[in-house]
């Protein structure tokens, strides 16, 4: 129960981020926007990792395969492209195109089994909630 009020939580907060770097965007412009948004991040991090307890800060060092060190580099990716979406679509219409396109990756990182995930067998019911996710962006398209 806990996992899904955090995936709820972190939905809404993904929404309300992605209004507020647009707007930061508007008058700072986009790469130092970003940089802000990783800047803070960084920040809080830091000050979390000092009040919370110091994990070894050597242990990233060890993260083996090298190339998972790359979700700081595909965070600013995400700004970049919630950025974008968000002032070109709005708030509500980006928001469904993004849950929409991480529902169907993350169904195919468990179906095949990449970046060391566990492989998840073929599931018709989910593959249904998947062709009903994409005709409830034709639905939200559609215009009176």
């Amino acid at each position: 129960m806990i996992g899904f009020l955090i995936a709820l939580l972190s939905g809404a907060l993904m929404s309300i981020q992605g209004v507020f770097n647009t707007q930061v965007t508007k008058t700072a412009g986009m790469w130092v926007s970003n940089a802000w948004v990783q800047l803070s991040a960084f920040a809080v991090c830091a000050v979390m990792w000092l009040v919370m307890g110091r994990d070894d800060i050597s242990a990233i060092a060890r993260v083996e395969p090298k190339y998972m060190l790359l979700g700081g580099a595909i965070g600013a990716g995400i700004t970049w492209t919630v950025i974008k979406s968000v002032g070109a679509l709005g708030p509500a219409k980006s928001a469904l195109l993004i849950v929409v396109a991480q529902l169907v990756v993350a169904y195919l990182i468990e179906l095949f089994g990449l970046f060391g995930m566990e492989k998840a067998s073929w599931d018709w019911v989910k593959a249904g909630g998947l062709l009903l996710a994409l005709v409830g962006i034709a639905v939200f398209q559609w215009e009176r």
